[in-house]
């Protein structure tokens, strides 16, 4: 049976949620693990997707803002396709 790793600090980028993610979908397909561990790591998996969610959504902000300026100085909001 694979041990289950915690991060009780939670990820500090996309990429460690993304991995952890990952991690916990193997494990679950492992089919190995105790009802109480399968129902802890589901619960992890789902505050791993709301910060996934949040990340991305922060970006798609951030990637809206590319500003372009004019020659006037004015700035023109570009949306995110």
């Amino acid at each position: 049976m694979a041990e289950m790793k915690t991060a009780p600090e939670g990820p500090k980028t996309f990429e460690e949620a993304s991995a952890r993610l990952d991690e916990l979908v193997r494990t679950m397909e492992e089919g190995q693990m105790p009802l109480d561990d399968m129902i802890a790591a589901f619960e992890e998996g789902r505050r791993l997707v709301a910060f996934c969610n949040a990340k991305l959504s922060e970006v798609q902000r951030r990637v809206e803002i590319i500003k372009t300026q004019e020659a006037d100085g004015s700035i023109t909001r570009e949306p995110f396709a």
